[in-house]
């Protein structure tokens, strides 16, 4: 069958900024998504508001919008560029929404746009609870027995009808939001009324509870004839009751017989025939073991979480299928050099794929590490390997949480069994590691199983992880037997982890194995659908079937590992963006990385992909093998980084900036000397390692003071500190102080603006394209920050310093590619921060806003030294930018409901959105909205700010009661507000009696909040007001700055007419030289 011709312009809806639930794997399915259709031959259309992506590159579709997703600004896009088709199931769960609301409102009908992929009513079948269980009915397929309650009253009668526990799960949402388990009424009456507004409709299913048993996935892709195949069978390892996101789960099943998986087989395809998806649909089951009974969770009639893992697991690229697919092809049409076409497809690799997830807890003070039905993890790793041994411990190794094997984890090996068994009784992220120890300790297979519900073979194959481990051990001091160190390197022990065992050096290991010969070989996943492409995989339980290409110089790039708070996407948007421009100065480039939702891992934005974990152990291995001139590792973020010293130890030529240069920037004696020689000013500060040394330094500096280790990303374990008390106390919580890894201590600069600044230099020049304003001021990491660029509030003298400061600072440095500047502007002064020789977080943001291709400037002069072409930067020109874009962060805080959302130097966002306009007002209410939280135009605000803002307050309520805002205040800021002349309500604090401002959130009588936390001197906390105003969705802002942005942004939309919407591609011609 040949590709539809009735259609020629698509729509894609991409899936938003980052969130927990929702990763960078729709970004992969996106890009892959354009791929195919711009081959097929089709104009596309693409909107997504996170512009920390691939897919909205100007280059990868047609015309690009970074738009807020929702409906308003749909049918403006609609409007003007007509499309003839939308493709919704690329998106994630914002994507597939977002169609189904454009079809209610008759926008779709009106501009006369086709769906394709999946039909608004198979939408509607998947995802509305009593739809599905209707189809489901029919289809003879058994289901848990539930039902639908629209209020708490009929969840309580129908719980008390199923028996408690029962599961809770709102319509329309995604990564278990607002849903859970409840063991009794109390625990109902509250989770019920969080799920009924978590849910588009006001509908949550009440089911019962299925707890402990196996849980297991199918990916299935349909085409429009009917035709279907399962890409990928994935057996959960933890059992129902957690998440399938934080789940630690393996490819192909392993404890599944062959009959269990075919009647799961037959009950997906008849399932998704009836939903007629056409392209990859997701498909969850829960088969009890004990009775063999098996029920239908739930499907995802999209791509999803788990199809990027199955991808990327299997090698069949689902999202671009599922692309070619919906224009009409059929599997028969795709060819393939292994199964002569895609209809043939079967999942038959020979080999152990594990994903296991990352998670945040230590960034969220007062949430408990406790795994349930709502997702909490923030990234993920896959590992592949010949046995499931050799995968599960690659894949602790891959996490980067500083472990390296099962064993020892924390304090988990100092206590006894019964602690242990405890402990196990809640799924935590820890439950594996918990297991382990309490295998040591005694506990029986039985004992674990019946706390746990892991299934015997999993503990066993443990069991067997701890015995040949205590064997070892036995030699503690001491190099393993021969034998004794092949058995271990075949079952999936690191160098690294047996040298913290033995107690013996990493290298010392290392040097006897490859006497001994036992190195790692590696083999090809076949990628469906091409001819003969593969990536690849380490073993040392195979023969080494992986050829080497000699014919073009070859540069490895090592990637970001798994996501997690403080390095995300960016990091793996710089690394494809190196990789594709290596390409084009005829190098063939090399990835090694390990996370299956990214870009980078795709088969081919790189000659040859390694899918393995960035340590010491398996990055040497590779370049032995692949000798390639150099390896590249300021694109991965901290990850490479923290390599480069030792794989330049090991004899590996590191591209660009030296890691000599890196730790320079690291060490503050070394720094701050280099900054005195340059005569730029730095905010007064000292190293110390032992709380008299910093009670001493704080003396001598002035409180307030910042305090933060060496070495971190994201501002792990930053704080401000007012004083000795508090300082006493974080230097004794500080872990791993050594002489060599000190505490840094600033001082702490009030009331300063902070700035960034990102820099292009060859060693010699440096260009720097804009100076970005954050819009909180210092003291607010810069990854929570909202951003401004280009800059508004700076005056020129100011940006020409700042610029001036970072050519300074990145030639002293002899920086060779990206290089990102802090600093802060303190009446008047500029102060630098911080350098980082490296890419940053903010590189998407500035190529995309000032329309320069930042990290192929980079590469080209990173590989100058190998091509010998000349430097790009002293062509690159000052330009005038006349678009302002605004960079909003997105938090988990609605997942974290026991937090306080209150903002601090400690990054907690999980990604990001950009608003684009020629007003910085304009850009900053399109940036919240964006968010989800939309600004107001009318309506009463609600302020209460601290004694430090109490100059500012005046200010914001002014603007905003000139607006038409009521205004109602807590006692102290009603008089500043009153006494300025501008009429307000007084209202009561928690404290102070009812009706309180919380009851006023709580009823929907305010649709703003300026809230500014009194801090830990105040007798009375009102972190309640900030989590009340998270649970009533109403926009609040917790810094005066963000205030009165806030202000500035509705003035604006008040005051002028709707504008147009632009593309991307628009907004850059507008762009030119001074």
């Amino acid at each position: 069958m040949p590709k539809r011709t009735d259609i020629h312009k698509v729509l894609i809806i991409g899936s938003g900024p980052i969130v927990i639930g929702q990763a960078c794997e729709f970004d992969y399915s996106g890009t892959q998504a354009c791929k195919a259709l711009r081959n097929l031959g089709y104009e596309i259309v693409l909107v997504n508001s996170n512009p920390a992506t691939i897919m909205t590159d100007p280059e990868t579709a047609d015309v690009t919008y970074i738009e807020p997703l929702n409906v308003e600004r749909l049918e403006q896009i609609i409007a003007k560029e007509r499309p003839d088709a939308l493709l919704p199931n690329l998106g994630g769960q914002s994507g597939l929404n977002l169609c189904s609301e454009l079809h209610q409102a008759g926008v779709l009908d009106k501009y006369n746009v086709k769906v394709i992929g999946v039909q608004v009513d198979a939408i509607e079948r998947g995802e509305d609870r009593i739809e599905f269980k209707k189809t489901m009915d029919e289809l003879g397929i058994e289901m848990a027995r539930s039902e639908v309650a629209y209020s708490v009253e009929q969840g309580l009668e129908i719980a008390d009808k199923l028996g408690y526990p029962v599961v809770l799960r709102p319509a329309y949402t995604m990564g278990g939001a607002g849903g859970g388990l409840v063991y009794n009424k109390e625990e109902l009456k509250t989770v019920m009324a969080r799920g009924l507004q978590a849910s588009l409709v006001g509908q949550v299913l009440v089911e019962e509870s299925i707890l402990g048993w196996e849980e297991l996935e199918l990916e299935v892709v349909r085409d429009k004839d009917g035709n279907m195949i399962t890409v990928c069978f994935i057996e959960n390892i933890d059992p129902l009751g957690v998440h399938t996101g934080d789940s630690f789960c393996s490819a192909p099943m392993l404890t599944i017989s062959e009959e269990c998986q075919k009647r799961l087989q037959e009950q997906a395809y008849k399932i998704v025939d009836s939903v007629q998806v056409i392209g990859g649909t997701n498909v969850q089951f829960a088969h009890d073991p004990v009775s063999d009974r098996i029920i239908v969770i739930e499907i995802n009639p999209r791509t999803s979480r788990s199809s990027a893992l199955a991808s990327k697991a299997t090698g069949f690229p689902i999202a671009l299928v599922s692309a070619m697919l919906a224009t009409g092809l059929t599997l028969k049409d795709i060819p393939c050099g292994k199964y002569g076409t895609l209809d043939k497809y079967v999942p038959d690799g020979d080999y152990v794929v594990i994903k296991f997830a990352r998670w945040a807890f230590e960034k969220f003070k007062g949430v408990e590490d406790k795994l349930g039905t709502q997702m909490r993890a923030v990234g993920e790793v896959m590992s592949i390997g010949k046995t499931y041994k050799e995968a599960f411990q690659k894949a602790i190794r891959s996490l980067e949480t500083g472990r390296y094997g099962l064993g020892h984890a924390r304090n988990f090996d100092t206590l006894s069994k019964e602690q242990l068994l405890k402990m196990l009784g809640t799924a935590s992220s820890e439950r594996h590691f918990l297991m382990y120890e309490a295998i040591r300790k005694g506990a029986t297979t039985e004992e674990i199983h019946a706390i746990t519900k892991v299934k015997a073979y999993f503990i066993d194959q443990m069991r067997e992880l701890v015995e040949e481990e205590e064997a070892l051990i036995a030699n503690k001091g001491s190099l393993p037997s021969d034998e004794a160190l092949i058995s271990a390197k075949k079952n999936g022990f690191s160098d690294k982890y047996l040298s913290q065992i033995l107690e013996v050096s990493e290298e010392d290991i290392r040097n006897k194995r490859i006497a001994l010969g036992v190195e790692e070989a590696w083999e090809g996943v076949h990628v469906s659908g091409t001819q003969d492409s593969a990536y690849y995989y380490s073993t040392y339980n195979a023969e080494d079937k992986n050829p080497i290409n000699e014919d073009k110089p070859k540069v490895m790039i090592l990637g970001g590992g798994p996501n997690r708070i403080g390095q995300g996407i960016e990091f793996d948007y710089c690394c494809v963006h190196a990789s594709l421009a290596l390409k084009k100065l005829g190098f063939e480039t090399i990835i090694v990385n390990c996370n299956p939702e990214t870009v980078s891992t795709d088969y081919d934005t790189s000659d040859k992909l390694y899918f393995e974990p960035l340590t010491l152990e398996d990055v040497l291995s590779i370049y032995k093998k692949e000798k390639p001139l150099g390896v590249i590792a300021q694109f991965g973020g901290q990850t490479p980084l923290n390599l480069a010293a030792d794989l330049e130890k090991n004899g590996v030529k590191i591209l660009g900036t030296a890691p000599s240069v890196i730790d320079l920037a690291e060490d503050r004696d070394l720094f701050r000397a280099m900054m005195e020689k340059l005569e730029i000013p730095m905010p007064e500060s000292g190293m110390a390692t032992t709380v008299d040394e910093a009670l001493d330094i704080a003396k001598k500096i002035g409180y307030p003071v910042m305090v933060r280790p060496s070495y971190v990303l994201g501002g792990r374990g930053m704080e401000v500190v007012y004083d000795d008390e508090s300082m006493v106390g974080y230097m004794n919580a500080a872990v791993g102080v050594t002489p060599d890894r000190p505490i840094l201590i600033d001082r702490f600069l009030n009331n300063a603006l902070e700035c960034e600044a990102d820099a292009i230099s060859d060693g010699t020049h440096a260009f720097v394209p804009a100076v970005m304003e954050h819009i909180e001021l210092a003291g607010v990491h810069s990854g929570d920050s909202a951003c401004i660029l280009p800059s508004v509030h700076i005056s020129e003298e100011n940006v020409a310093t700042i610029k001036e400061y970072t050519r300074k600072i990145a030639e002293e440095m002899h920086v060779k590619g990206l290089m990102n500047m802090q600093y802060a502007i303190e009446n008047g002064k500029v102060y630098v921060l911080e350098a980082n020789p490296r890419a940053s977080r903010t590189v998407p943001l500035v190529s995309k806003v000032c329309n320069i291709r930042m990290v192929p400037l980079a590469t080209d002069i990173i590989t100058s030294e190998l091509t010998g072409r000349p430097s790009p930067v002293p062509a690159l020109k000052e330009q005038v930018i006349p678009n302002y874009g605004v960079k909003e962060a997105v938090f988990p805080f609605n997942m974290f409901q026991e937090v306080d959302p209150v903002l601090g130097p400690e990054m907690r966002s999980t990604g990001e959105v950009l608003g684009l306009s020629a007003s910085y007002g304009e850009a900053f209410y399109k940036a919240q909205e964006a968010t989800g939280s939309k600004l107001p135009l009318e309506g009463t605000v609600l302020i209460s700010v601290n004694r430090k803002d109490k100059d500012g307050v005046v200010e914001v309520a002014k603007s905003l009661y000139e607006d038409g805002f009521k205004i109602v205040a807590t006692n102290n800021t009603h008089r500043i507000i009153t006494e300025a002349g501008i009429p307000a309500e007084r209202v009561n604090k928690l404290f102070e009696g009812r009706p309180n401002c919380s009851d006023m959130i709580t009823n929907g009588d305010i649709q703003l909040i300026v809230n500014s936390p009194v801090g830990k001197d105040s007798v009375n906390d009102d972190s309640y007001l900030r989590k009340a105003a998270i649970k009533a969705k109403v926009p609040y802002m917790t810094t005066i700055a963000a205030a009165k942005a806030t202000a500035d942004g509705i003035h604006y939309v008040k005051s002028h007419e709707a504008g147009e919407v632009k593309s991307l591609q628009e907004l850059h011609n507008e762009i030119h030289d001074k």
